[in-house]
């Protein structure tokens, strides 16, 4: 065994160290998508950003991709033959959305077989995110063809970095269960967490969301909602969650919504095992109910709940 500053190395990395990789894997991204004399471009799975709102914001690269890729596959046809209408791209467009994205993986990897340059957009911004396609790149890249990513907007680190609140370590979430229950479950999941959160939310559920996200991360957590990001109507919204629901109860939201939230601010650190017992102890003593006491002592002492329920549930073991 190979032995590296007196500390044994493990198995997977001397695999790694004598591994030989295939000229496919460290083909650099600009050999790939060079065009030919004749405009085609090289073969492979290229993923393009388009643009969210303003069409402005479609980059050259992407642009040439789509004017020279063999095959286009996007969520909606209808809705991005707009977008290459509005270029004048005449590409052969075919749907591939999460209610056929398994039946037609197969004939995709048959086109890049034959040495088809395969283009995959999304209604809006980079594909993949919070969109199908997953499978389809983990087939291309296991089968060995080039998968080439093309820069574009993304209205998740767009509304991130116009926030305010820290970027330097975040959550993309996406978009949560539209089922209350299950919701709030995915939210108390996170409501421990020190750093930002970023939603997707629909804009017909954005009150309940923001409802949700009171209740269960604080009231005075601090988030921004940002609509209809790069389009006419843009608009940040900066208040806390409560703040939030109040402004979106007297008037609906429209458009595209993505929020961030603050993350959340505790010193669980300085709280003591014991600490949290006691609190718990004495809350359950007053006639409070494991679950209450937990939910009381947690927001007291500042630290996470699922501790405060665990000394909750080991002060009933006890009792019993």
């Amino acid at each position: 065994m190979l032995i590296h500053r007196n500390k044994a190395v493990p198995h997977w990395a001397q695999q790694v160290r004598s591994r030989s990789f295939s000229a496919v894997e460290l083909t650099e991204a600009s050999d790939l998508t060079a065009s030919r004399a004749d405009d085609v471009l090289a073969p492979g799975l290229y993923l393009v950003g388009t643009p969210i709102g303003n069409l402005e914001d479609l980059s050259v690269r992407a642009l040439k991709i789509l004017q020279n890729a063999t095959v286009t596959l996007a969520e909606d046809t209808r809705h991005s033959r707009k977008l290459l209408n509005h270029y004048g791209i005449k590409s052969h467009l075919y749907s591939f959305h999460q209610h056929n994205e398994h039946s037609k993986q197969n004939k995709v990897l048959e086109q890049l077989s034959q040495g088809a340059s395969v283009a995959v957009i999304s209604d809006a911004g980079m594909p993949l995110i919070s969109d199908p396609g997953s499978g389809l790149v983990a087939a291309a890249a296991a089968a060995g063809y080039p998968v080439v990513p093309i820069a574009g907007p993304s209205a998740f680190l767009l509304a991130l970095v116009a926030s305010g609140l820290s970027s330097t370590k975040f959550t993309f979430v996406g978009f949560l269960s539209d089922k209350p229950k299950h919701r709030q479950q995915e939210l108390q999941d996170l409501a421990d967490l020190a750093h930002t959160l970023v939603f997707y939310v629909p804009p017909h559920d954005l009150l309940d969301v923001l409802w949700d996200a009171a209740q269960v991360l604080g009231a005075e957590r601090r988030c921004v909602v940002a609509r209809e990001l790069t389009k006419v109507h843009e608009q940040l919204v900066r208040c806390t969650l409560s703040q939030a629901v109040s402004i979106y109860t007297q008037t609906p939201a429209k458009g595209e919504v993505t929020l961030v939230v603050d993350g959340a601010t505790h010193v669980a650190d300085e709280v003591t095992a014991e600490e949290v017992k006691v609190q718990v102890a004495a809350l359950m003593s007053s006639g409070q109910s494991t679950s209450s006491a937990a939910k009381i002592a947690s927001k007291q002492l500042g630290v996470p709940r699922r501790q405060a329920y665990a000394a909750a549930l080991g002060i009933q073991r006890d009792k019993e």
